[in-house]
């Protein structure tokens, strides 16, 4: 080893020799976590190789509970919201009892938000049989909503001082939103999309 001018021989030997414990300790410290790291890295790169491609036009597994319904933002924000408590259940609709009877839902799950001074935001998720649902959206209409069909999805919608209703009806499935002074952003479309493709 060459020697570096003004270095002193017996300060560098002692320091070499520390620098190489410290290595061996971290190396030892850190060797049983070496098969979970690997087996953590192989997996990660099996599951973005592996995973089979859903077919085209099929859509995922529809939300059947409260937390699925839900993007991660939306539901950020609704947990966070002040006093925010949620009721997941089995009702049918909150709005227009004159439309459930037509349609005689089967109700999957029911997520009621209470938030402060009395807000609320509740949607019913349901199937319906084909003509069920055709008589929903005639009584929605008659009820004074408006009503559009856009790409086999059937909205309608209407709004009273701070109480907005929303229904959204594609194949078996029925969405059913009241939101009373607590107008989350997109609410009605996020919990559609989850309700209907998953997603």
């Amino acid at each position: 080893m060459a020697r570096i001018g003004g270095r002193s021989l017996w300060l560098a030997w002692p320091a070499g020799i520390f620098c190489a414990a410290a290595v061996v300790a971290l190396g030892v410290l850190a060797a049983p976590g070496i098969p979970t790291a690997v087996s953590f890295v192989g997996d990660t790169l099996r599951a973005s190789t592996d995973t089979p491609t859903a077919a085209a036009g099929t859509p995922a597994e529809p939300a059947g509970d409260c937390r699925h319904l839900y993007s991660q933002p939306l539901w950020s924000t609704m947990v966070w919201s002040p006093e925010a408590l949620l009721w997941q259940r089995r009702t049918v609709p909150l709005s227009t009892p004159e439309a459930v009877a037509a349609a005689a839902p089967t109700v999957v799950v029911t997520c009621h938000w209470r938030g402060v001074n009395g807000r609320f935001v509740e949607t019913t998720v349901s199937t319906v049989a084909p003509e069920g649902a055709a008589a929903a959206r005639t009584t929605l209409a008659s009820q004074g909503f408006a009503c559009t069909d856009d790409g086999g999805v059937v909205h309608c919608e209407r709004s009273s001082g701070d109480v907005l209703e929303v229904h959204d009806l594609r194949g078996d499935r029925w969405v059913s939103s009241t939101l009373t002074g607590w107008m989350p952003d997109d609410y009605a479309a996020t919990v559609a999309s989850h309700a209907f493709f998953g997603e």
